[in-house]
């Protein structure tokens, strides 16, 4: 008997900080979502396309779970909770190390109860801990909710990727393949730009200035050198929260956003497959994280 097409949108949830954009890159084999070792990395719902034999699988990367205090933040919490309810499965994430279940690991498992997704369990960073401690950590959040499947990770290795996607497989209900099958993700040209962007100034600045900004491209337009050589011409403004901050994302003798330009074309030009002529300014925006115009750009779609 032919096995019939699988098709259905899964999110991965969890508190800030946890890997959830590390798992999703390692799972569709691209970058698709920025990744750095601070919060709020992620901040709208990103969607990762996976094209098996027999399944499509569309992934949606959710920010953090974190007190809010702004605006922003209030939409980003808002865009992770709608993302349990609104798929097929949910893939709960959490940090092996904690001997105690957090409290945002809580509000995230009631939200689960509440949606009644079939869920997964990754146990994220195992290499933190001894064998033993894992059985603990295992049965700590099977007590607290009936998951289809559990597994525990640190690096995702490709044996880790198989077993996961095999289990949301079993999950799925079938459908039809909603994108075609050489996509990997449904963001465009220009968030591409944006998240690059500002994943390197997240990775290269000061623990306080990454959060008060945000990228907008204001231009993408492709041409023929006179050599016969194609490229994309992209200019895009880095906004910030205030001088100083400008000061310090410029850097001694515009330095800082040099290196900032320097790896996101870089990046760039091996995602799109074209050379990149980048070109970045930096402004200041005092209270854009309040700002409803701006805000919206970051709910879920």
């Amino acid at each position: 008997m032919e096995e019939k097409f699988k098709s259905g949108f899964v999110s991965i949830i969890g508190r800030t900080n946890v890997g959830k954009s590390t798992l999703i890159n390692s799972l569709t084999g691209e970058k698709v979502a920025i990744t750095a070792n601070k919060s709020q990395t992620t901040r709208t719902a990103i969607r990762a396309i996976i094209n098996r034999e027999n399944s499509q699988i569309i992934f949606i990367d959710t920010p953090g779970i974190h007190k809010p205090k702004t605006k922003l933040g209030e939409t980003m919490l808002e865009t992770a909770y709608g993302a349990v309810t609104d798929v097929d499965v949910v893939l709960f994430m959490v940090d092996a190390s904690r001997n105690e279940i957090p409290k945002g690991d809580k509000i995230i498992l009631e939200k689960i109860k509440e949606a009644h997704k079939p869920t997964i369990l990754i146990i994220n960073k195992i290499d933190l801990i001894k064998r033993e401690n894992l059985l603990k950590v295992i049965d700590m959040y099977r007590n607290e909710y009936d998951f289809k499947a559990v597994i525990p990770t640190s690096a995702i290795k490709s044996k880790e990727v198989n077993a996961i996607l095999d289990e949301i497989e079993e999950l799925l209900k079938p459908g039809p393949a909603y994108y075609d099958i050489d996509e990997y993700t449904d963001q465009t040209e220009r968030q591409l730009v944006e998240e690059t962007i500002r994943e390197k100034a997240l990775k290269l600045l000061d623990e306080e200035v990454p959060h008060g900004i945000y990228v907008e491209t204001e231009k993408m337009q492709e041409r023929t050198t006179s050599k016969g050589e194609q490229i994309y011409d992209v200019e895009a403004t880095i906004y910030c929260l205030r001088n100083s901050h400008k000061g310090i994302i410029i850097g001694k003798g515009g330095q800082m956003l040099k290196r900032i330009g320097t790896y996101a074309r870089q990046d760039l030009e091996r995602m799109l497959g074209i050379k990149i002529n980048l070109k970045i300014w930096v402004k200041v925006k005092e209270d854009w994280q309040e700002k409803e115009s701006i805000v919206n750009k970051f709910k879920m779609k």
